[in-house]
C-alpha cells in the first residue's frame, strides 16, 4: 500500500495547515481541454480527485452531473481517466491522486482490471461513492492487492457504529460529508461540522476530509480550522460551463479559483 498519502498529509501537518483536495471530471469540456485543466489543478492541489464520468451520478447536484454529460457527449471512457492520471503522476510525484465515481464503471471492466490499471497509472486510492463499509467485499481484495486505498464516506446521518464501521474499513483518509443532499448544496455554517469531525476522531486516526458545499475562499479558510483537508468539487467544475466559449479563459478561472482556495487556507495556519 502506497504510503503518499500518509506523507502529503504530514507534511500540511508539519506546516500547520489542511491539505486542499480539489475534484474536477475527466474528460469535460472534452479530454485535450480536461487533461489541460486537471494537470494545472494538479499543481495547486495536495491530493486531486478525478471523477470517472458516470451516466447515473445519484449523489451529485447539477454541477457535476452535468461535468459527466458533457464528458460522455465528448466521446470520455474510463481509458482516458487512466491516461490523464498517469501524466499527473508524472509531473507531479508527490500529490495523492484519487478517483471518484460509481460502482458501474468498475463492476464494468472488472475490479481486477480497473484495479491494476489504476494502479498502474499512480493512483493512490478510489473513492466509489455507492459501495459502503457494509459491501467492501466486492472490491476490497483488488484494490488491497494493487495497493489502492479504500476511501469512503462519513454523513451528519452516520452512527457511531457506521462511524466505527468506515473507520476500520477505510484507509487513507476519511472523506466528511459535511451535509445531507447532493453535491453543490450550501454548507451552511461550521460549528455542527467541527462537532461531527471531532466525534469522529474518537473512532479513526485517518485524516478526515471535510467536502460538498466548500464554494468560497472564506469556507475553505473556516473549515482548514479544524478539518485535516479541504475538499472543493463543484466550485472548481461550475468554471468549466461559465466559459465554454473560451478554453483560456476557463484555465484562468480555475487557476484563480483554487488559487484563492489554497491562499485563504494558508493564512488560517498562520
Amino acid at each position: 500500500m502506497s504510503d503518499r498519502l500518509s506523507r502529503l498529509f504530514s507534511r500540511c501537518k508539519d506546516k500547520s495547515r489542511a491539505a486542499l483536495v480539489g475534484y474536477l471530471t475527466a474528460g469535460d469540456p472534452d479530454i485535450a481541454t480536461s487533461e489541460k485543466l486537471i494537470m494545472d489543478l494538479a499543481g495547486q492541489v495536495d491530493v486531486l480527485e478525478i471523477g470517472m464520468p458516470f451516466s447515473d451520478p445519484m449523489a451529485d447536484g447539477p454541477v457535476i452531473q452535468a461535468a459527466s454529460e458533457r464528458a460522455l457527449a465528448a466521446g470520455a471512457h474510463i481509458k482516458d481517466v487512466f491516461a490523464i492520471a498517469s501524466k499527473v503522476r508524472a509531473a507531479h510525484p508527490d500529490i495523492g491522486i484519487i478517483l471518484m465515481g460509481y460502482a458501474n464503471v468498475p463492476y464494468t471492466i472488472g475490479f481486477e482490471s480497473f484495479a491494476k490499471q489504476a494502479s498502474d497509472a499512480g493512483v493512490d486510492g478510489v473513492l466509489i461513492v455507492d459501495i459502503p463499509a457494509e459491501e467492501s467485499y466486492v472490491c476490497e481484495e483488488a484494490l488491497q492487492k494493487h495497493g489502492l486505498h479504500r476511501i469512503l464516506l462519513l454523513s451528519p446521518t452516520s452512527s457511531d457504529m457506521r462511524i466505527k464501521l468506515a473507520s476500520e474499513a477505510a484507509s487513507g483518509f476519511i472523506y466528511y460529508v459535511s451535509l445531507t443532499g447532493i453535491t453543490g448544496a450550501e454548507m451552511g455554517e461550521t460549528t455542527a461540522v467541527a462537532k461531527q469531525v471531532e466525534n469522529i476522531r474518537k473512532f479513526s486516526n485517518l485524516p478526515i476530509c471535510v467536502g460538498f458545499g466548500v464554494k468560497s475562499a472564506e469556507q475553505a479558510k473556516s473549515v482548514a480550522a479544524f478539518a485535516d483537508g479541504v475538499v472543493v468539487g463543484s466550485h472548481f467544475v461550475s468554471q468549466i460551463p461559465d466559459h465554454l466559449d473560451n478554453r483560456d479563459n476557463m484555465l484562468t478561472a480555475l487557476h484563480s479559483a483554487a488559487s484563492s482556495m489554497r491562499g485563504a487556507m494558508e493564512k488560517s495556519a498562520v
